[in-house]
């Protein structure tokens, strides 16, 4: 079973294991969100099913979750009993407000519904309880 302190690594080896077969723009960048977007809809479109797609679902949830940590303040955390059965994972990532959200089930749900309103990209940029980036500070004239 899969916990918090491994989700990292596991973004890590998914993209490792991408990206040497396929110029993929997989930087952690809340643009990258559009390539995952596009490869679970190849995924759709190829015909796979959600177990023989199971693993490549599960590495691009990583993949998000580790968006979310990287750019969005959010860590990644293990789901309590309750939180498992209504999310149907068993990590999940905290924001800096403390909402708990579902990355790797967001991923299956892209898969399983497919169009715009399942979009990683636009529920990064919706999100609730993102950290918000200080103002950048004006200099001083000298």
């Amino acid at each position: 079973m899969e916990d918090a302190g491994g989700m990292r690594a596991c973004a890590a080896a998914f993209v490792a294991r991408v990206t040497s077969r396929n110029r993929l723009p997989l930087d952690y960048s809340v643009a990258s969100l559009r390539v995952v977007d596009f490869l679970v809809d190849g995924l759709r479109k190829g015909g796979a099913d959600r177990e023989r797609a199971h693993d490549t679902l599960r590495g691009l949830g990583a993949y998000v979750g580790e968006v979310l940590v990287r750019r969005a303040g959010a860590v990644w955390v293990d789901l309590d009993d309750r939180q498992r059965a209504w999310l149907g994972q068993p990590v999940g990532v905290r924001m800096p407000d403390g909402r708990v959200w579902n990355p790797l089930g967001k991923v299956v749900n892209r898969f399983e519904a497919g169009g715009a309103d399942e979009s990683l990209h636009t529920f990064y940029l919706t999100l609730h309880g993102r950290a918000r980036r200080a103002p950048a500070t004006r200099r001083a004239a000298a």
